[in-house]
């Protein structure tokens, strides 16, 4: 929802690329040590891309401070190699860090490298490092990306140890989900690595340079949505062993011992959750299958998408519980009333506390004879109301109920309360203040009557209060005009915190602004189910339900986690 940008510039993270300083082992920007002039993260497979080598041109010569069309301010140099170089910048004009890459213009990979990243640009998906920017200008070809600083490379957080289940599983998952939507628009990662992901503070998954990095180093693959699958689990192995699932050792992990082949997680570390340990196997180059079970491999991102999704959910680890303090008993308690003393032991002095005095003061008998005066006082109030039902009992056994029903008023005098009458709904429509529309085809599901359909909105990073639009709704079709007295809505989520309002307008795609309709009613909630009762009612037609703050969800059905809400039911009485 909000302006994001990236932590580091996924480079240079092949073995055999020159650094831009050699010697002692340093950490970059973008997550890449190199150690005695190379990289240390070593090679990728073979099965990731066969990568065609130019001829060594040098990368531009250009220095901190140098503009890049009077806007991208260059601010310090992460990476210098095989005719390439990548930048961390500013954005002077939206005062915002950005990353960039720049070759020169006659670079033999030059036309790739902005084909990919205008071809990536397009995707327009959170779940990657948005590319922002690719030109060729004076000589120069630069693409402009998100930077942001408050995300964390997986292979500093595998460095520290690895991932508990549920943690790997979300990381499976988001990956699996978001390379899925890459590859139906035809767009393949190729450089699936630990520095090509991203944890952001909220938690989410992000994937920089989506067919950029490839571009930039020359990789293809005649089969790119099987390399990509076997990344997702190479990635899915090391955060369940940290070790890295082949021979030589990669991104600050162990390779796999020499001359064994591929081995389960659970014979390289004890403990390793065995659902996810297998769909590691799977996804990787082993023939489709595990030592436990014979299931097929995954040779696309979609069916390791569907894999996870079979898997019974793994739920976060509960909070760790703190005991309370032990209870200190009071030095009253501490006595040694009841207990036996020691053989031996001295004589405990325990201090004899007088009862206190009973209330022979002058105070003490007054308050006496006023708690007296109370209890007699209630005695005869309640024996004077006895009598009184009593009496009223035996008048209307005489035969005086003509008397009171001359007294009480006439029932037509009295106003008759009707019981709200459900309102059909006719027909409804997505109203979309601005941006685009959630899920406009499904706008009907909320009032089917079948619970367990639903509208759903998109997932947003930020919440609870929507930020990028003023807010999300539905407009219903009641037929005719109606007075409307309640409104029933049946929510998906629930958590903290959902805010919506009803509010009454003149069309089912109405034109006014919604602050310009009148509101009928509103709440905030934590709830799945919400009720609205009218004080007054209203006469409309149209009744717009609009949600301006949604609660953080978990992923579901395709849905990646972050802030959203649906709606299954809605009903309207009058």
């Amino acid at each position: 929802m909000a302006e994001r940008s990236t932590a580091a510039v996924d480079v240079a993270d092949n073995s055999g690329d020159e650094p831009l300083a050699a010697g002692a082992v340093k950490a970059t920007a973008d997550g890449v040590d190199t150690q005695n002039g190379r990289a240390a993260d070593g090679p990728m497979p073979d099965k990731d891309g066969e990568r065609t080598h130019a001829a060594p041109l040098a990368a531009p010569e250009l220095h901190s401070g140098h503009k890049l069309a009077r806007r991208y301010r260059l601010e310090e140099c992460v990476t210098r190699l095989d005719g390439f170089s990548s930048w961390r910048a500013m954005d002077e004009k939206l005062r915002r860090a950005v990353g960039v890459h720049l070759l020169p213009a006659d670079h033999p990979r030059a036309r790739t490298v902005l084909a990919a990243a205008r071809s990536s640009a397009l995707l327009g998906d959170p779940r990657f490092v948005q590319v922002l920017d690719a030109v060729e200008e004076n000589d120069l070809v630069y693409v402009v990306h998100e930077w942001l600083p408050d995300a964390t490379e997986l292979t500093a957080i595998l460095a520290a140890g690895p991932l508990e289940p549920h943690e790997a599983y979300q990381l499976v998952s988001q990956v699996s989900q978001a390379m899925t939507a890459a590859h139906r628009e035809g767009l393949a990662h190729l450089r699936l690595t630990p520095s090509a992901i991203l944890r952001t503070s909220s938690g989410q998954y992000r994937i920089r340079g989506l067919a950029v990095n490839a571009a930039l180093r020359g990789i293809t693959s005649e089969t790119p949505q099987r390399a990509d699958t076997e990344a997702i689990g190479a990635l899915l192995y090391a955060a369940l062993t940290q070790r890295w699932p082949y021979e030589a050792d990669a991104y600050g992990l162990a390779g796999l011992p020499k001359g064994v082949g591929l081995i389960a997680p659970d014979q390289v570390r004890a403990g390793v959750h065995r659902g996810l340990g297998e769909l590691a196997m799977r996804a990787l180059a082993n023939d489709g299958a595990t030592a436990s079970r014979q299931d097929p491999a995954c040779t696309t991102p979609e069916e390791l998408a569907k894999a996870v999704a079979a898997m019974p959910r793994i739920r976060p680890p509960e909070p760790a519980f703190t005991a309370p303090p032990e209870y200190q008993h009071t030095t009253y308690q501490q006595g040694s009333y009841g207990r036996p003393l020691p053989p031996g032991g001295p004589t405990v002095q325990v201090a004899t506390i007088p009862p206190p005095p009973p209330l022979q003061s002058r105070t003490g008998r007054a308050l006496k004879w006023a708690v007296a005066a109370l209890l007699i006082a209630a005695l005869g109030l309640g024996s004077w109301q006895l009598a009184d039902t009593l009496l009223d009992h035996l008048n209307r056994g005489n035969g005086n109920n003509g008397t009171e029903q001359q007294q009480q008023p006439k029932s037509d005098d009295a106003p008759v309360k009707k019981d709200p009458v459900p309102l059909s709904i006719k027909k409804a429509a997505e109203h979309v203040a601005e941006g685009a529309a959630q899920n406009a085809t499904d706008v009907s599901k909320t009032y089917d009557g079948d619970a367990s359909t639903y509208w759903r909105t998109k997932s947003y990073f930020e919440g609870p209060k929507l930020t990028i639009k003023s807010g999300v709704g539905i407009v219903y079709d009641l037929g005719d005009e109606h007075e409307i007295r309640e409104a029933s809505i049946a929510l998906r989520f629930a958590g903290d915190h959902t805010t919506l309002a009803l509010y009454a307008t003149n069309s089912l795609n109405p034109n006014e602004s919604v602050s310009s309709m009148k509101k009928i009613a509103g709440t905030t909630t934590n709830d799945r189910d919400v009720r609205l009762t009218l004080e007054k009612p209203v006469k409309s037609r149209y009744v717009l339900l609009w949600i301006t703050a949604v609660p953080k969800a978990e992923l579901d059905e395709f849905s990646s986690a972050g802030y959203k809400q649906g709606i299954t039911d809605v009903k309207f009485a009058g």
